[in-house]
């Protein structure tokens, strides 16, 4: 029940820090040998009626590999660890009648199926052929997945909350740590961006528009809704799920999804709607009191090169406003900025800490680090063209604010990282605590190869 910190800050396994890649390993239910066959996965915890399989603490493993941790009995203990504790705070959130939503495990199910979707290229046919089971199977074993995983959220929300950390804190906790310890840096910088979103014209709005009446006339001509949305909606879910979006409540969805969801009759074909989104056309498939679930296809309009021009030629006027310094970039930020992430910390880019010390090598996104790799400090880049996280034309200008030397951590330059580990190892100690006195009330067994670990002693 240690905590591993492997001779470095920021190193150390806290509750709910261990992404663990849902269907990383070939199978969830089987595991791969060299030779490319498949035995059956191997049991190896039994928590009440949860269990832990041999594939899950071998996929945490070369997750944990994969971000450049160095591999060892020890790190692998302390994944088996977490895993057992996740497990036992299911098993407990049943005993103490915590519950999560079907709403909220369906919402969770298909976002994250539409991320892994994405990861194939959204082709069901691959991912079966990559996992061996059908789409369906896939599905329902993530959904147990999911509801397992927020569980243990809220659980972990209940024993941290009134957890908090003062600067004495942070002072002790960075004095304890060995001088030879402390995480080094390699380079950190302070970076940050302005985005406007090419704003589509009316003439494009009205083609996409014009090519959704098209395709819901062949809907009302007989021909299949769920696979003219896989065919050409635009949503990445719809290679998963046909355009079936599962049951949601009120609030869930943007309004203008929502309001029509409520406005249609059961089996109803709305015509074309706009939402940030783009432009939909949705069927309503049920709908039980709050709750309804609809099928839609989605077709965004796409900006014509007019539409980016206009906003280019904004920027290269704001750029040259930052540049005689007669607009500070945070107030220029905060008042014409489209991102909506980078627009709340002042245009900054931050680090998972929250703080706007970025590490070059790690953190930053590669294209902006190639821009900034050919920048001086202080100083601003043309507008460069870019696609969001949402996948809409834009264009951005790049701030390179401050470069900081490679460093070992400090309180002076690295506040927020060592705060945040401080709290995060606080957060440790108790969910530790609480396991200890948590496991007196539930089945606990273990495969004897682990028992080196000693995590029930």
């Amino acid at each position: 029940m240690k905590m591993q910190r492997n001779g470095k800050i920021l190193k150390f396994l806290v509750s709910n820090a261990i992404a663990l890649a849902l269907f990383s390993a070939p199978s969830l239910a089987q595991e791969q040998k060299e030779d490319n066959s498949f035995v059956l996965d191997k049991i190896i915890v039994k928590v009440d009626n949860h269990i832990v399989l041999k594939s899950e603490l071998e996929s945490a493993y070369q997750s944990y590999l994969t971000e450049g941790n160095v591999g060892s009995d020890e790190a692998k203990c302390g994944l088996l660890n977490r895993l057992i504790m996740n497990k036992l705070m299911v098993a407990k959130a049943e005993i103490d009648s915590v519950i999560v939503t079907d709403l909220e495990v369906d919402q969770n199910t298909t976002q994250r199926m539409g991320m892994i979707m994405q990861n194939y290229g959204n082709s069901a046919e691959e991912l079966e052929k990559q996992f061996g089971k059908t789409l369906d199977q896939i599905k329902i074993e993530l959904r147990d997945q999911v509801r397992e995983q927020l569980l243990s959220n809220e659980m972990t929300q209940r024993i941290t909350k009134k957890i908090d950390i003062t600067p004495s804190d942070v002072k002790k906790f960075y004095n304890k740590i060995p001088k030879d310890s402390l995480f080094y840096y390699s380079a950190d910088a302070v970076i940050g961006q302005i985005v406007r979103v090419a704003k589509v014209s009316p003439q494009q709005e009205e083609e996409a528009k014009a090519r959704l009446e098209a395709i819901r006339d062949r809907i009302l001509k007989g021909e299949n809704f769920n696979e003219l949305a896989k065919k050409y909606s635009e949503d990445p879910t719809a290679q998963s799920n046909g355009g079936e979006m599962g049951y949601f409540g009120r609030g869930a969805m943007v309004p203008e999804f929502e309001a029509m969801a409520f406005k249609l009759r059961k089996g109803e074909l709305s015509q074309p709607f706009k939402s940030q989104y783009g432009f939909h056309i949705m069927q309503l498939i049920d709908r039980r009191g709050n709750e309804y679930n609809s099928r839609h296809i989605l077709i965004a309009a796409a900006p014509s090169q007019s539409d980016i021009d206009r906003a280019t030629h904004f920027l290269d006027s704001l750029r040259r406003k930052l540049v005689k310094d007669s607009i500070k970039f945070e107030v220029a930020a905060k008042l014409f900025s489209d991102d909506a992430t980078t627009k709340g910390t002042n245009g900054y880019f931050t680090d998972r800490e929250g703080g706007m010390k970025v590490a070059i090598d790690k953190t930053l996104d590669p294209a902006v680090y190639f821009v900034i790799d050919t920048m001086k400090v202080g100083h601003y880049s043309k507008p460069l063209r870019y696609r969001t996280s949402e996948q809409k034309e834009a264009v951005r200008i790049i701030y390179f604010k401050e470069k900081l030397p490679p460093h070992a951590a400090n309180l002076n330059d690295d506040w927020h990282r060592i705060q945040s580990a401080a709290l995060a190892e606080k957060k440790d100690k108790a969910i530790t605590k609480w396991f200890l006195k948590a496991r007196q009330d539930v089945f606990i067994n273990i495969d004897p190869t682990y028992n080196g670990c000693k995590i029930l002693e």
